[in-house]
């Protein structure tokens, strides 16, 4: 496996969980049809300090929660109410517009919790940017597991390795995460497409003799060359798919191929025409 570029994961705040951004950067905007990916925690909450992201729009996308720790309540203007907890995915579009929150579910809040988990966003094809919102959610049973050269398996989205989750994607991509036990090594050449990249999220890999660690995603050259040795208790996140021929823009929550469609959107939060998340009054302010 060749390495395209290596992007570290960069600290940002949200409320008062720390999170880690890895997409966009500024010299690698999207891999496939990914066009954001934030890392939540690790961190372990309090009844002082629990996650509150306040009801924000979005327009264009996919979003992607997948939890390894912790829980989180999901409310969304389409009415949908879903907690979400490690090992499920939580796939929502947003097409031409929705709105949403994400929260310490009640019975966690009196006691302390953990909380580690990624959240990626998903650009939409063209015909698909301006369809109605949609919630969808898959247990764990809906993701494909298997075990190979002793390494644990799941295809959490997409099709890859001759497997499908049932996560309902809107275009060809794959996301899988890969555990290693005693370490072992991750041969994924010819069962890849598109572009791909390699993130882990906890210990290391070693590729063309050289190490990455914690917080690192290392895009390959070529998808169809992927081969990595994964640690001994590390844990690994591989993406990518299809790329769109066209480019999708992003300012601040809304992605879409048309800048005007994006400060439409703009406009309309602030004149607070987007749907509402029924039993939800607080909003996010336009920055």
């Amino acid at each position: 496996m060749k390495i395209l570029q290596r992007i570290p994961e960069r600290p940002v705040k949200l409320g008062l969980v720390n999170v880690g951004r890895i997409l966009p950067f500024r010299e690698k905007r999207s891999v496939g049809p990914f066009v954001f990916l934030d890392r939540m925690g690790p961190a372990i909450l309090t009844p002082e300090r629990s996650l509150d992201v306040l009801p924000h729009p979005h327009i264009g996308l996919s979003t992607l929660t997948y939890l390894f720790e912790g829980s989180i309540l999901h409310r969304d203007s389409t009415g949908a109410v879903m907690e979400i907890k490690p090992g499920e995915v939580n796939w929502m579009t947003a097409g031409k517009g929705v709105v949403h929150s994400e929260r310490t579910p009640a019975h966690l809040r009196q006691s302390d919790s953990p909380l580690h988990g990624l959240q990626f966003w998903v650009g939409l094809p063209l015909e698909l940017e301006q369809c109605d919102p949609s919630f969808s959610h898959t247990g764990a049973d809906g993701l494909p597991e298997w075990t190979e050269n002793g390494l644990h398996y799941r295809l959490v989205a997409g099709k890859a390795c001759g497997f499908e989750s049932q996560v309902p994607v809107h275009s060809p991509l794959f996301f899988l995460d890969i555990i290693a036990g005693e370490g072992g090594m991750a041969d994924l050449r010819g069962k890849l497409y598109g572009e791909a990249a390699v993130y882990v999220v906890e210990g290391s890999m070693e590729v063309n003799g050289e190490t990455a660690g914690t917080g690192e995603l290392l895009v390959a050259e070529d998808s169809g060359n992927v081969a990595f040795y994964v640690s001994k208790g590390s844990r690994i996140i591989v993406l990518g798919g299809m790329p769109f021929p066209e480019p999708r823009f992003i300012e601040w929550n809304f992605v879409h191929s048309d800048r005007e469609v994006i400060a439409q959107a703009k406009a309309d939060w602030v004149a607070r025409r987007f749907p509402e998340v029924p039993g939800e009054t607080e909003f996010v302010p336009l920055p």
